[in-house]
């Protein structure tokens, strides 16, 4: 393989400012760990085979090459990405132009090479533009403020070059992956990703309070924390999305135990940190890019993966406060029921703040980023944490897509819940066949989370009373709305007074299978089915016709159905009960329901299959 030729002169290019948008091709001619600090830093000498260029630093998702020896002496590199920044080094405060290497490409071996290409003088040695005069030099339609003040000066109206830093009244912005602890005059220039609520602790020590947020910029990401003072300073002015300069905040190697940020530093604001909003010259920080994936790939996906996904909010449960067995905490939490066009749903658990403040009138479609997968007897669910990040009805394609894919009838028959993946819950998946004693022995519905399973069973009465309820008007509220008395029905989910309601159904029923019964509560769309009649069909003979309502109930009694059913706890007052809920409804399969009763002969039996 013949030695590729080196790009010969461009490294002055580069470090005097100039734009430089090729991809050199240079040689290494030696590395060396920086010291200081838990983080490895690497500096490599550089050469273009006219001059030598010592001030270049390795971006630390590259330090592997050089710990596998792939950076070697004489190698060969093509550099795929690159970005140059002014930084303060000496007493005197001059500014010095350092090289950070984003990607490269390793285009020969150093050991295959075996020699210095040319004779490269150091570029320190030549009376190059110096960067403390590219970082100082005037620029028009320029406002001047006071350097001694904490204010950020405002950005310039002219995009900057994406390759260097931009110089603001002596000081530069930098790219994230330039920071580190070594440095303390820089301004950065991100976009705010995530910001989760605002968290309190109490300990030995004492009480306080934190919060943290992600930045983003071309070159990375960085987790940001701010306590005590600075929460109250900060984090109301700061919103998700929105770009800004931050400067003097305090850098540490990062705890990766409490962040999955691909950083090896983390950042924390002090009383001398400044930030201002950028308004203008957004372009060249990045927007926040999704990698969603369908949910029904979700059952695919291993427990603990953090994920994006996008869906429709067909239900929302109610907010549910308990105390935390582990730790002693009142905790809050709220089940959302998440449907997208793969034909899937999704249990979604929100908690605390998040499943306070969530509002689901006009079921709306949820953008989650960052949420967790959880497994549960072979079904997944999603659970908000710290960083993830929630935004209803997003302005995006796929948001866009969604909307008019439910409100044109999509998402209404969804059966593969990967929620209930091998317990029911109403999917397409096989659920554990039990009798009701069978899951009375199993305990099942008495642990933290809900159990589901599937039985065989007969209706053997149908509660006459409280069967329907008065619900919201609006097409996508379920709640139930109050009767002011004067020909309006107000719903305080929407805020809203309307002379029309609409009927939705809540059927108590007692299911019986050969072992024993018990109640369960049906909803509507279950209920529906299985009474073959609506729900407003039901209610005009609530309000009309109560005798011929009786009579069609007992018509309905002693009809058998597989019923997929969720049990769970429930506290009442002081008193707790297991509930059962029907999670579907469906004619008897005889050919599934036969071979559930030939599998449990064989299995009493010992006889194989013939």
């Amino acid at each position: 393989m013949s030695t590729p030729q080196l790009t010969t002169g461009c490294l002055q290019q580069i470090m005097t400012g100039d734009v430089y948008e090729g991809e050199p091709i240079l040689q290494v001619l030696g590395s060396k760990r920086i010291a200081g600090g838990n983080a490895e830093r690497y500096r490599l000498l550089l050469s273009d085979g006219q001059y030598l260029q010592s001030f270049s630093m390795l971006s630390t998702q590259l330090n592997h090459l050089v710990n596998e020896g792939q950076l070697v002496e004489f190698t060969i590199i093509r550099v795929n990405q690159h970005i140059t920044s002014v930084v303060n080094k000496n007493e005197n405060d001059e500014s010095r132009r350092v090289l950070i290497i984003v990607a490269l490409e390793v285009l020969k071996n150093g050991a295959e090479v075996g020699e210095k290409i040319g004779e490269p003088v150091n570029l320190s040695e030549l009376k190059a533009k110096p960067a403390t005069a590219a970082a100082a030099a005037p620029e028009p339609q320029r406002n001047v403020i006071n350097t001694n003040s904490n204010a950020l000066p405002p950005p310039r109206t002219q995009r900057p070059n994406m390759n260097e830093s931009v110089a603001f009244d002596g000081r530069a912005t930098i790219p994230i992956s330039g920071l580190s602890p070594y440095q303390n005059k820089w301004v950065i220039k991100a976009r705010v990703t995530a910001k989760p609520p605002i968290r309190h602790w109490s300990n030995a020590k004492g009480e306080g309070k934190l919060f943290s947020m992600d930045l983003m910029d071309e070159s990375g990401q960085i987790r940001v924390t701010a306590f005590r003072d600075q929460v109250d300073k900060f984090y109301d002015m700061i919103e998700v999305d929105k770009v800004y300069y931050i400067s003097k905040g305090q850098l540490k190697p990062a705890n990766k135990t409490y962040s999955n940020i691909p950083n090896d530093y983390e950042m924390t604001l002090s009383n001398d940190t400044v930030i201002q909003e950028c308004i203008e010259d957004l372009d060249d920080v990045p927007t926040v890019k999704y990698d969603f994936i369908p949910i029904n790939e979700i059952a695919d996906k291993p427990a603990n993966t953090v994920v994006d996904i996008i869906g429709v909010c067909r239900d929302v449960g109610d907010l549910v406060a308990f105390t935390a067995k582990s730790t002693g905490k009142e905790l809050k939490k709220r089940e959302i029921t998440l449907v997208d066009n793969s034909d899937a749903s999704v249990s979604l658990t929100l908690w605390n703040a998040d499943a306070e403040n969530f509002n689901d009138c006009g079921q709306p479609v949820l953008l989650v980023k960052g949420g967790r997968i959880g497994e549960f007897n072979g079904g997944k669910s999603i659970s908000s944490i710290g960083s993830t990040v929630l935004k209803k009805n997003p302005d995006l394609k796929e948001g866009h897509y969604l909307r008019g894919w439910f409100d044109n009838g999509g998402g209404r028959e969804i059966r593969n819940s990967i929620s209930a993946q091998s317990g029911g819950g109403g999917g397409n998946y096989a659920a554990e066949w039990l009798t009701f004693h069978e899951a009375k022995l199993k305990n099942l519905g008495n642990g933290d989370k809900p159990d589901y399973f599937q039985i065989k069973g007969t209706v053997s009465l149908i509660r006459n009373t409280n069967i329907v309820y008065k619900a919201c008007s609006q097409d996508q509220c379920k709640k139930k709305v109050v009767d002011m008395q004067n020909g309006q029905y107000r719903c305080e989910t929407c805020n809203v007074e309307s002379a029309n309601f609409k009927y939705r159904m809540i059927v108590n029923m007692s299911i019986a299978d050969w072992t024993s019964n018990r109640w369960a509560t049906v909803f509507t769309d279950d209920a529906e089915k299985m009474l073959g009649k609506t729900s407003d069909e039901i209610g005009h003979l609530v309000d009309n016709d109560p005798e011929t309502l009786n009579t069609f109930l007992q018509s309905q009694h002693f009809r058998p159905f597989m019923f997929k059913l969720r049990s769970k706890v429930e506290t009442y007052g002081d008193n707790q009960r297991n509930k059962i809920s029907v999670q579907s409804a469906a004619p008897l399969n005889y050919k599934e329901y036969n071979d559930y009763l030939i599998n449990n002969i064989q299995r009493l039996t010992g006889v194989g299959k013939h």
